[in-house]
């Protein structure tokens, strides 16, 4: 539970405001300094999205007609609660006449799967902690289809974050573009924490809450992890031992040469690969890791390239939660 205890400055005149068209005259207020890290207006056409668990292998979703829009928003700082932010904006939908059909929070939402079932804004504008997010899915009635609005907050040990999701009748008001009619504070920003990819190990999970292990290396098509030593693994097995509190998500990632299923399942071996060898050189709890793979779905560059599909083929350690 890492956002910034900017919740309280809610109480105060420092506001980030979100647009009052796109919620038909009710203000989404989300606490200041805050920065759109993304912003994008989709088609008209049937979305589906989640409206319920991940459960027996597949996520319930509902179909809901309309023009969709999303943003992201990073709010700096340490410290605070995703409820508590979640629940605020719950109330500010509630007001504005939306009901909220769904809700829930990490492992009651289906932790990994439910997360990666989603369509999330990438790194680093949008950053999911596997062990500490939360969806809503609220919808409001229209004179023609209903509209509805998804928010997933989540934090990282430096920021907290916001994706927000619209999907509203194209003849509607609702439908109004957000991103035109944001108002940001006019308070001046900190500089942001974070933590660039040469930076320690350590560092980028204090700061970023996930790390890419960049000189791991793999045989072609072969989830055999090299021989190494690999200076990544060294690190992170020493921040772990000085951390034995924090658990941690090893997640493989490919490029998207090939079946989707294929890819998950070459980058989950992958991901166990390493975590086997920080268990049996490294002498890590095996409950301090686990281990999954997410093939090609959350890249880090356009697979166009060669250049693009070597950073996109990747392991990844991914802070899940600081322990009890």
């Amino acid at each position: 539970m890492r956002l910034p205890a900017l919740i309280s400055a809610v109480t105060s005149a420092v506001l980030l405001v979100l647009s009052a068209r796109a919620l038909a005259g009710a203000e989404l207020a989300l606490p200041a300094p805050a920065k759109r890290t993304y912003s994008e207006a989709g088609a008209t056409g049937t979305h589906r999205i989640a409206a319920g668990p991940w459960r027996e292998g597949a996520l319930e979703r509902l179909a809901a007609r309309g023009r969709i829009t999303t943003e992201a928003w990073r709010l700096p700082g340490k410290g605070g609660d995703t409820g508590a932010l979640l629940e605020m904006l719950a109330d500010q939908l509630k007001e504005a006449g939306y009901e909220v059909l769904f809700q829930c929070a990490d492992m009651a939402c289906g932790g990994f799967d439910f997360r990666f079932a989603l369509d999330v804004v990438s790194e680093p504008k949008m950053h999911v902690d596997l062990g500490d997010f939360r969806y809503l899915l609220a919808r409001r009635a229209t004179e023609g289809a209903p509209a509805h609005v998804a928010l997933l907050v989540s934090s990282s040990p430096g920021a907290g974050f916001v994706q927000i999701t619209r999907i509203a009748p194209a003849d509607s008001t609702l439908a109004a573009d957000a991103v035109s009619d944001t108002v940001t504070s006019t308070m001046t920003e900190p500089a942001e924490a974070v933590a660039l990819p040469d930076t320690p190990i350590g560092a980028q999970l204090e700061q970023n809450g996930h790390a890419v292990l960049s000189d791991l290396s793999f045989e072609t098509g072969s989830a055999a992890l090299g021989p190494g030593p690999f200076a990544s693994l060294a690190a992170l097995a020493d921040y772990l031992r000085d951390h034995p509190d924090q658990r941690i998500a090893l997640v493989g990632h490919t490029d998207a040469e090939g079946p989707l299923e294929l890819n998950v399942a070459l980058s989950r071996r992958r991901a166990q690969s390493v975590r086997q060898r920080l268990i049996a050189e490294y002498g890590l709890p095996e409950a301090q890791l686990s281990a999954e793979g997410v093939g090609f779905l959350s890249p880090l560059d356009s697979n166009r390239t060669e250049d693009g599909r070597t950073r996109n083929r990747r392991v990844e350690a991914v802070i899940t939660s600081a322990g009890p």
